[in-house]
């Protein structure tokens, strides 16, 4: 599921407010004119019909809170939706891949929609499930979500392992057919400097910020530093973006991104 803001209106808030002002404006020169009319022995002041008058203006409906639902903007309802229907936490998807792998270690775990698939990866996902050594792949539930994990071999050979978010079943597991030997040493370099397993790295950034980890993997920071990265949404549906250093487990980075 691809995260695209959603398209504002610009000036909307801005003519309604221009619309307030103007009635407001209409009804406090029609006490003006009211209470001149009456100065001779009327009771009512012109404050008085002000008041009056005010009381029959409607009053601008408040916003709704960011977790009401009309004020989310696209990102947030589909961070929202997309939670909504998955039923397996990340760690359970996780554990359930790395199973799949004899010896293997969990390097990268991603949530997706059922619809993110669908952008050309068809014909090697095809491929892969086809290749030798790859695992049956029954059909996941019609319409749900996924996590797509890659999990390591001790030699560095990468599987891709699809797993059905509603309900925990593997849905493909097959070696990407990408991989060179430099590539599969270069995997088992970097896990050989690993001192923080993928669940010390998401309890530090869910303690740091409580919410639902959606996706976490391995990576080089700016300075090529080797880091866990992860996501978490929050509550108000905002996703936050950690780094983790993968030997110390100190947080290097943390970005909210609030479209």
């Amino acid at each position: 599921m691809r995260f695209e803001p959603r398209n504002k209106k610009p000036g909307t808030l801005r003519s309604r407010h221009l619309r307030l002002v103007g009635a407001l404006c209409a009804v406090a020169a029609s006490a003006a004119l009211v209470t001149g009319c009456g100065s001779d022995g009327g009771t009512s002041s012109a404050g008085d019909a002000t008041s009056e008058a005010a009381k029959s203006v409607p009053r601008e409906a408040p916003s709704e809170s960011p977790t009401g639902g009309a004020s989310l903007t696209q990102d947030q309802q589909e961070r929202k939706a997309l939670l909504a229907a998955t039923k397996v936490t990340w760690d359970k998807a996780a554990a359930t891949a790395v199973d799949k792998v004899p010896g293997g270690k969990l390097t990268d775990l991603d949530l997706e929609g059922a619809d993110d698939g669908d952008d050309g990866d068809d014909d090697d996902d095809d491929a892969a499930s086809q290749s030798p050594g790859s695992s049956p792949s029954p059909s996941g539930s019609a319409g749900a979500p996924q996590w797509v994990a890659e999990v390591a071999e001790k030699d560095g050979t990468v599987h891709d392992v699809r797993v059905d978010a509603v309900s925990g079943k593997v849905i493909s597991s097959a070696p990407d057919g990408d991989q060179e030997a430099d590539d599969k040493k270069e995997t088992a370099d970097r896990l050989a400097r690993v001192e923080q397993s993928p669940e010390q790295a998401a309890k530090a950034a869910t303690d740091k910020k409580k919410g639902t980890v959606t996706s976490i993997g391995l990576d080089d920071d700016d300075s090529d530093k080797l880091v866990w990265s992860v996501d978490v949404v929050t509550k108000d549906w905002n996703k936050t973006d950690f780094e983790i250093d993968a030997v110390k487990g100190d947080i290097t980075h943390e970005h909210v991104d609030r479209d």
